[in-house]
């Protein structure tokens, strides 16, 4: 075979070969990321199923919601409210005029309220809001799988807005509990619960912020925020992450037109079950108290070689346990148990979870002394919020 035949046979060899590579990669494109990856170099992560972990997320969250829905209901709270009834109807004029037949008065006018609950044992206990049921004459529960059953009132607490629930129900779901604790910014969740009486409904979003206070919703917030629609009727429904475990009861939106708008509020789980916990063994809350109003304190006021931070005691309940040991207003909180206090939210917040009973050592700063009072926490009494 001469050189010129030799020559034309490699160049066919290599132009045959190179047509078969290029219809291989138009119709299998995926050998050249694989081949990529073999290399070092990135290649593109595929979407993994719902409830892993992944950089990029699930491609869908139908195992999170098939989880945990089935344990959130649907609540419809009913206020009874007798009607008077009208005296012109029993004036034998007022029967003539009308032909004798007289319309028949209505006895009392039932007012509706949606709302959602969260089942969390087989026992057949519910968490909602207590802003939902705090009115209510009925309370009836439907669960997804459609039976329903009337529930009764087991306890609630108003300075959290939540509220326990029980129906006598067999074979009943129980939500995951998750550690609301160590949620991060930007973690996905799913809102589950009953807008505008709609029936179950899913919405996505994620942690927009943690421990939002001062809102005046209740007395204590510490509230998880989050972009997922939450509208009237989500209250007391679950919030829950993207492996379907509870982080958060659905409490309340920030809104100017009354619907979702990007802002929805939800307590978190460990506050939540806290309560919860509480109102099944004592029907209450039980909450320390002293007696005091919490400030910052001023800038300067504290000297840098005595501590760090302190709180202003701005105001002495009369007769309270700080009124009964000379603390006054002015003194200056600087350690509560030989720990140091950051800020007037996370005092009240430490006082209210010692029980009463219990005597408390508080550092105190007078002017420039430092003196020591043991006052006895006393039970919180109950204040009217309205």
């Amino acid at each position: 075979m001469s050189v010129k035949k030799i020559l034309l046979f490699v160049v066919q060899s290599a132009l045959i070969g190179l047509i078969a590579a290029v219809l291989i990669l138009i119709i299998r494109p995926e050998l050249l990321d694989s081949a990529d990856n073999h290399d070092g170099e990135k290649s593109a992560t595929p979407a993994t199923k719902a409830g892993n972990s992944s950089t990029q997320g699930p491609a869908s969250y139908h195992a999170a919601v098939e989880k945990a829905a089935p344990a959130v209901v649907n609540v419809l709270a009913t206020t009874i409210t007798p009607v008077e009834h009208n005296p012109l109807l029993d004036d034998p004029q007022m029967r003539d005029f009308l032909g004798g037949e007289l319309p028949e008065q209505p006895r009392a006018k039932r007012d509706d309220n949606y709302g959602s609950g969260v089942i969390l044992n087989d026992q057949g206990y519910i968490l909602t809001n207590n802003h939902l049921v705090s009115t209510a004459d009925e309370i009836q529960v439907t669960l997804r799988d459609g039976r329903q059953a009337n529930a009764r009132v087991i306890g609630s607490d108003p300075d959290t807005d939540l509220a326990v629930l029980k129906v006598k129900l067999d074979n009943l779901p129980a939500l995951t509990i998750a550690d609301s604790t160590g949620l991060r910014i930007g973690d996905v969740v799913l809102a589950i619960g009953n807008p505008y009486g709609f029936g179950q409904t899913v919405t996505q979003g994620i942690v927009s912020a943690t421990g939002r206070k001062r809102l005046g919703i209740s007395t204590f917030e510490d509230f998880i925020q989050t972009d997922a629609a939450i509208n009237p009727g989500n209250s007391g429904g679950a919030l829950v992450n993207a492996s379907g475990e509870l982080i958060g009861i659905n409490t309340a939106i920030i809104s100017n037109t009354g619907g979702s708008q990007g802002i929805g509020l939800a307590t978190p789980v460990h506050i939540a079950t806290n309560v919860m916990k509480q109102l099944i063994e004592n029907g209450r809350v039980t909450r320390g108290w002293l007696g005091i109003e919490a400030q910052i304190a001023p800038p300067g006021s504290i000297p840098e070689d005595i501590a760090d931070n302190g709180v202003l005691i701005a105001g002495i309940m009369p007769g309270g346990p700080a009124d009964q040991v000379g603390l006054q207003p002015g003194d200056i909180i600087i350690s509560i148990l030989d720990e140091p206090v950051t800020g007037p939210e996370e005092t009240i917040r430490r006082i209210t979870s010692i029980d009463p009973g219990t005597e408390i050592s508080l550092e105190v700063l007078r002017g420039w002394d430092v003196m020591e009072f043991k006052p006895e926490v006393a039970e919180r009494p109950s204040f009217d919020r309205g």
